[in-house]
């Protein structure tokens, strides 16, 4: 069902889905400039934030806030800008659209017969896959991990099998949890790199195993904004022992038998079944 028809009925005005810096001011376009100078009424993430950003540039756009847990309240909002005039939309940092509520104000727009034009710039997923030596020929996007322990482990169960490098973001005080549940269900030498505080004063990106990576932020307090790019699973990929021991231990812990568990960690970590379940043994 359409989010909105009314605005057949009106002359339109242009949703523009504005890109802006992740860190360095240097790289807002001229054009994401002019955009934004231009428009009516600039949409924002946090407009505290979007604020600091204008004033920068002398920017005196109105704004209003738009974000998760006012997205629905705001949309009558907005529709009634796009009926008076030209509206743009920002994130608290990078394209706006990428796990932010943008998609929803994206279909409104489309579906209110509004054109809607993207204006490129940072984004930091696509920074961080270029930046990474992985392939980038094709690849998955994750968004944020999920904040659930079960719910990261079912996600990550579900993709262990993936071929395509994978980008996903993760906030500092999950981490380590999640770079563990990584190592358990892709095994240790996974290639991972994470990329903090990307163009940034403290920009830093780490290439490496899952086991190295997960050992180094065991002793490295995780501060800033991270992306992680993980590589796919490669033709003859096989586990080391203690990888499939800790896969083993982690599915017993969730409730499945030896037999389904040695099965699961098999599949994935390029093992023979009888092997893997022999380990299961010598634990007992």
């Amino acid at each position: 069902m359409p989010f909105l028809t009314l605005c057949y009925n009106y002359a339109v005005g242009t949703l523009y889905l504005v890109a802006t810096p992740i860190g360095n001011l240097e790289d807002l376009t001229q054009r994401a400039l002019r955009i934004l100078r231009e428009v009516d009424l600039i949409a924002a993430e946090d407009t505290r934030q979007t604020r600091k950003l204008l004033n920068h540039f002398q920017i005196d756009t109105p704004l209003i806030s738009y974000h998760e847990h006012n997205k629905l309240k705001r949309l009558e909002r907005l529709r009634q800008a796009l009926e008076e005039g030209d509206l743009a939309l920002v994130s608290d940092a990078g394209t706006p659209g990428l796990s932010d509520p943008g998609y929803l104000l994206v279909r409104y727009a489309l579906d209110a017969g509004c054109p809607v034009s993207p204006i490129p710039g940072p984004s930091a997923p696509i920074a961080a896959l270029v930046a990474s030596g992985l392939p980038t020929d094709s690849f998955v996007f994750l968004g944020y991990l999920p904040r659930r322990r079960l719910e990261r482990l079912r996600l990550l169960q579900e993709i262990s099998g993936e071929r395509r490098t994978m980008l996903a973001f993760e906030v500092p005080h999950r981490l380590l949890r999640s770079l563990e549940d990584l190592e358990t269900t892709f095994g240790g030498q996974r290639p991972i790199v994470v990329c903090r505080e990307l163009t940034k004063m403290h920009e830093e990106i780490l290439r490496d195993t899952l086991s190295a990576i997960r050992e180094h932020f065991a002793e490295v307090e995780p501060r800033g904004e991270f992306t992680l790019v993980i590589g796919g699973v490669t033709a003859g990929e096989r586990w080391d022992e203690a990888a499939v021991r800790r896969a083993l231990d982690e599915r017993i812990a969730r409730g499945l038998n030896p037999s389904e568990a040695a099965r699961e960690v098999a599949a994935q970590a390029g093992w023979p079944r009888r092997e893997v379940y022999r380990l299961t043994l010598e634990d007992t």
